[in-house]
This record gives structure tokens, sequence and C-alpha cells, in this order.
């Protein structure tokens, strides 16, 4: 599934910028992230979670026990918040879900991010124009490193992060050999809790 989110950052996306960009994108591991903007919480596909703000977003990029997890979600929501995912994720929650199918969009303001989800490589990929990309490369379930450097190649973000590594799939390692291959910047995020 192709999940593009798009929020506003405000300033030149110079190298400075790009590290100031990524400090308000939180990993909380495997897939997971949080995004604290201005006056919103955003989560993507909360998993695992341990104590962390109220979502006013919910982002679910499709059905996978590791993805949505009702649990999670419910440690997250409040009775206002949105989650957006597809109809088969939506199935497993409740509360005011929004529907989406492979290729839409989403606007929530100015700056362009994609979450691949669980992903290879693929060609719908080369029409986007994110200006960060949260791709898997761990090669378990996914591209590996190498695949995740020709789908950055692609896509051009401005800058990527790598996923869907440590906690028992794949390695911190596949996230460096990523970041010292990739054509574009790159940003391993540590691993929050």
């Amino acid at each position: 599934m192709v999940l593009l989110v798009i929020f506003s950052f405000q300033g030149n996306l110079w190298a400075a910028e790009l590290k100031k960009m990524t400090t308000n994108i939180h990993w909380l591991g495997h897939d997971s992230f949080r995004i604290d903007g201005e006056g919103v919480v955003i989560y993507l596909d909360p998993y695992k979670l341990k104590e962390g703000p109220k979502a006013d977003l919910i982002l679910i990029t499709h059905e996978h026990q590791d993805h949505v997890s009702p649990a999670d979600v419910s440690r997250i929501q409040k009775p206002d918040t949105v989650i957006v995912t597809i109809a088969k994720a939506a199935e497993k929650l409740s509360g005011e879900i929004k529907t989406v199918k492979p290729g839409d969009e989403l606007t929530v303001k100015g700056v362009r991010i994609y979450h691949t989800g669980d992903s290879d490589f693929i060609p719908e990929m080369k029409r986007l124009a994110p200006d960060v990309a949260l791709l898997p490369v761990s090669g378990i379930y996914v591209m590996t490193a190498e695949e995740a450097v020709e789908a950055a190649a692609a896509i051009q973000p401005k800058v990527a992060l790598p996923m869907h590594v440590g906690e028992g799939i794949g390695s911190l390692a596949d996230a460096q050999r990523f970041k010292e291959k990739a054509a574009v910047p790159v940003i391993v995020l540590s691993i929050e809790k």
C-alpha cells in the first residue's frame, strides 16, 4: 500500500534543516513513528507502544498485526482522534475511521512524508516526490538495504529514514548499510521507548 502523508514544517530544507525537520519525527521501533507537529500528534503504524501523548491522527498502512494493533491504538486514541487506514485494517478498529485505498493521497499540511509500510521497490514509487521517505531496509518481508538504496534513488526524497529493523527484524547494521550506500541524505533515528 502506498500511503502519502502531508503536513507542514517551515523554512529551507538544507542539511541543517533536514536534521531540524526530523527532530519532530520519533521512531518507536519497527515501522512505528510519532510525528509531533504544530498542535497535532500523528502516529504511523503504532505497535508495542509504552506511554506517549494522545493522537490527533493515526495512520495505519495495512492490516498485518504488527501494523494495526487495536490495543496500541486504544492506548493513544482520544474521542476525536481520526484514524486513516485501509478497509481490512479498519475492521479491527473503532472510532472515527476514514478508509483509503492504494495510491490515495491525504493532505494534512505542507511537507510530504512517505511511509512505505511493508514494501518492496515498486514502480509506483517513481512518481512520488516526498520530502521524507520512511523506507524498510531489513530484507525480511520487505526490501533489503540495497533495494532501499535503489528505491531512494528513484523517489529522491530530501531525506530518507530507514525502518523495519531492530527488535528481532533485521538489524541496525542494515540501516547503517543503507545510509552508507544511499545517494540521498539518510538519517538513522534512535528507537525511542
